[in-house]
């Protein structure tokens, strides 16, 4: 895996449902490296931190093999790295073995992955169809987030390897159509109240279903 572009946003105006708000969405690649803090990426925008940003939600990885499909999909819009408002554009990047819990050192930061990026209406909006978010969830790959255990800096063409593999065999893929499925599997949902790596605030969600 490499990082190919390293993303970050300006607040953006959008409007929803009538009422003028703010967005981070719109991330643009830069050409200095960027620090990944502990709780965020320095210098990005976060306006709603109870939904991103934070110790599980620190900065978001996807995958540019993934944007093919979606350039088929949506030809007309203007195409760049951080188009799904990711700070890191990886190649390489497989949500279908990457587990949660999986431990990364890209750059001179090191990660741990924590969950999938669950879509919102301002995907919705910055692609100009809400379909997009059933869409999104239907294909299946997500990107993840990641918690810092190391913070430090990370710039284009920086090797992201794997230092530690999470005993616990949930991937990011698995848990995302875990979060989707109206009948949980109950071996996946075992399987993620166990992993140590999943926050406390996603194992309290799925308890319910047990």
């Amino acid at each position: 895996m490499k990082v190919v572009s390293t993303n970050i946003a300006r607040p953006r105006e959008i409007s929803w449902k009538g009422k003028t708000e703010f967005t981070g969405i719109y991330k643009e690649p830069v050409n200095d490296p960027i620090f990944l803090g502990k709780e965020e990426v320095h210098g990005d925008t976060i306006v709603h931190a109870k939904v991103h940003g934070g110790i599980d939600k620190a900065c978001y990885l996807f995958s540019t093999d993934e944007y093919n499909y979606w350039k088929n999909k949506y030809p007309d819009l203007d195409w760049n790295w951080g188009m799904f408002g990711e700070n890191l554009s990886i190649s390489g990047l497989d949500e279908s073995k990457l587990r949660i819990g999986d431990v990364l050192q890209i750059g001179k930061a090191l990660v741990e992955v924590s969950e999938p990026r669950e879509p919102c209406y301002k995907l919705g909006i910055k692609f100009g169809n809400q379909g997009i978010i059933q869409e999104f969830v239907d294909r299946g790959f997500p990107g993840t987030y990641v918690r810092i255990l190391e913070e430090g800096l990370v710039s284009s063409g920086d090797r992201v390897t794997t230092t530690r593999q999470s005993e616990n065999t949930l991937t990011v893929k698995a848990f995302f159509e875990l979060r989707y499925m109206q009948e949980k599997d109950p071996a996946i949902l075992q399987l993620a109240l166990e992993n140590p790596a999943l926050s406390s605030r996603k194992k309290a969600k799925l308890k319910k279903f047990l």
